[in-house]
């Protein structure tokens, strides 16, 4: 017998792995949505949300990108894995994405094959739309100028290209190495953590989607996760999915306030938070 079982449960609802059947439609995130939906759609060149760790950005992302037409938008998204990236592999990257075939090796001749593409896409009707998540990493002042660069891309004032930022709160200075760039964003939104009200439908919704029948957590449970969490969605789901392993292994159910309490020592987490409503 799993947790799984114990709890009668069809799946793990707090695994911290991006799945779109997870996605809580909190207010925030439904404004944050609304918001990139309207950059995407209305070409408005450049967009950012921002917000600390395990906020939801990545999830948030996947969200949007999902909702994109594949029949309107042609759509992309680069996930940023370190800090070198230069300014012409992301112009190649990008390229690439949007169906360039063979994209040069010198910057010039790649920033006209992918301007070339843009128009051919402009004349199918077709929007385009390059989302970026750990935008933050984009650390250089020579990829702020190839991003300004890309959105001077127009017709008759038409956007040919979109960007959709995801990043840290520092991804704002990162802009800022290219002051006109920074001046271009249309769109921008930061994800806050959770209250403790939306951390308790957070943790019912996700619940239920995994199949449960009933919650195995105290109300005081709940109100424990939220204080040691500060409502940040990626611990919520560790802690979460650790009290149900405990729970399971101790046979405790409910699920009390003590064990958070216990395990978020374990975990390191600190369980000094004042709670918030």
């Amino acid at each position: 017998m799993s947790y799984l079982e114990y709890y009668k449960l069809h799946e793990h609802p707090f695994s911290i792995t991006v799945d779109t059947r997870f996605y809580y439609n909190s207010q925030q995130h439904n404004d944050a949505l609304v918001r990139l939906m309207y950059a995407a759609t209305e070409r408005k060149g450049l967009a950012v949300l921002v917000g600390d760790v395990g906020t939801g950005k990545t999830t948030l992302a996947r969200r949007l990108l999902d909702q994109l037409d594949d029949a309107q938008i042609e759509a992309a998204l680069l996930i940023i894995v370190h800090a070198a990236v230069t300014s012409q592999w992301l112009l190649k990257k990008i390229a690439t994405q949007m169906g360039v075939e063979h994209p040069a090796d010198d910057s010039p001749t790649v920033l006209a094959q992918l301007s070339q593409r843009l128009m051919e896409l402009f004349e199918q009707g077709k929007k385009v739309v390059v989302l970026i998540d750990e935008a933050q990493m984009l650390a250089n002042r020579e990829v702020m100028e190839e991003f300004r660069g890309i959105l001077n891309m127009e017709v008759d004032g038409q956007k040919l290209i979109t960007f959709i930022l995801f990043g840290l709160p520092d991804l704002d200075n990162v802009l800022s190495l290219d002051g006109p760039l920074a001046q271009r964003v249309a769109i921008r939104f930061q994800l806050r953590a959770l209250s403790e009200s939306i951390t308790r439908d957070y943790i019912m919704y996700r619940l239920k989607v995994a199949g449960a029948q009933s919650t195995p957590f105290t109300p005081g449970a709940i109100a424990a996760i939220h204080r040691v969490t500060g409502g940040t969605p990626r611990l919520i789901n560790t802690l979460c999915d650790n009290a149900l392993l405990e729970g399971y292994l101790r046979k405790r159910t409910p699920i009390d306030e003590a064990l958070i309490q216990e395990l978020a020592s374990d975990l390191k987490l600190d369980v000094s938070l004042p709670s918030a409503a």
